[in-house]
Formats: structure tokens, C-alpha cells, sequence
């Protein structure tokens, strides 16, 4: 039998067949007696492989990353993600709040840190402030108020969501 590296013949009896895709094995046994002879459950064993390969083909992922969070928080316009930076290899949690000015789409990032190193209380704080953030904007909007974003730009030094009136941060 010619080398391959998902056919093995692990005893006399039969071929087994393996192929293992991110750390999930797809495997089955080829019996000579079930299959009539050597050659034939060879043959079938090879077929089942080739299919095989062209199903996991499709599920095949290019680059192994940190999974995914889920990207919704349940409030409208804010959503948390975590982004990768291919230059540092780093991946970063992030809340982003989305909102239009001048018809335009525009959107502000909180970025809380490295994945790794965030603690409860930095993606709490950055939670809370993305959630001002967005409701200060929709409280200009409901008031005909003009929305300043910029006095959220010092926004990890300072917890503005604390005893706020949306009134005086939309204004």
C-alpha cells in the first residue's frame, strides 16, 4: 500500500481511516470481510477520504484566532468587540458606539486593552461610558440639541456616568 497519511492498516483485518481538522477527528474503519477483499475496502476507504477532505474543506479556517465574543450589548448603536492587531499579535476589547453627525455614519471606540490584561472594572468603566456616550447623543437628538463628542476624549482618567445630567454633557 502506498504511503498516506489518513490510511492506516492498523491489523490484518481492515484500513482505518483519520483526519483530524482544529482538534476534531473524523475517523472509520474499512473491514477486508465486510467490504469482500483487501483491495476493495482499500478502495473504499480511499473514496471516503477524498470525500471527507472536500466536506472539511469548506469548514477549513485560514488563521486560528481568539474566538469571537458575541458583538451585541443590547443597547442600540453600541456593540463590544475584540479586535486584532496583526503588527503586535495582540487582540483588544473594544466597545464601539455608533451615531450620525452631519449625515454622516460616524462612530467612537472605547478601547479597554489587551485581551489578556483587561480586568472587570476597566470593561465595566468602558461599558458605562459607551453607554453615556450613546445616550447623550440621543438625548441631543430628541432635544435639537448640538452633540460634542470631545468631552469624552479623557474618558479613562474620568467616570463622567457618575451623578450625570445628560442634559449638561449633550449641551
Amino acid at each position: 500500500m502506498a504511503k498516506d497519511k489518513h490510511i492506516t492498516e492498523p491489523d490484518a483485518f481492515g484500513f482505518q481511516v483519520r483526519i483530524v481538522r482544529r482538534g476534531k477527528e473524523s475517523s472509520r474503519y474499512f473491514s477486508h470481510k465486510l467490504w469482500g477483499n483487501k483491495g476493495k475496502s482499500l478502495r473504499a476507504a480511499i473514496t471516503w477520504r477524498d470525500q471527507m477532505l472536500i466536506v472539511l474543506k469548506g469548514s477549513k479556517t485560514r488563521f486560528l484566532k481568539l474566538p469571537k465574543n458575541k458583538t451585541t450589548t443590547g443597547i442600540t448603536g453600541v456593540s463590544r468587540t475584540i479586535k486584532y492587531d496583526h503588527r503586535k499579535d495582540k487582540s483588544y476589547l473594544c466597545y464601539t458606539v455608533f451615531w450620525v453627525k452631519d449625515r454622516k455614519s460616524r462612530n467612537k471606540t472605547f478601547q479597554v486593552g489587551n485581551i489578556e490584561t483587561v480586568t472587570a472594572d476597566n470593561e465595566l468603566h468602558a461599558f458605562r461610558t459607551a453607554r453615556l456616550f450613546r445616550s447623550c447623543y440621543e438625548h441631543s437628538i430628541d432635544h435639537d440639541l448640538a452633540f460634542d463628542e470631545s468631552k469624552f476624549s479623557g474618558w479613562k482618567k474620568t467616570r463622567t456616568y457618575e451623578n450625570i445630567d445628560l442634559s449638561a454633557v449633550a449641551a
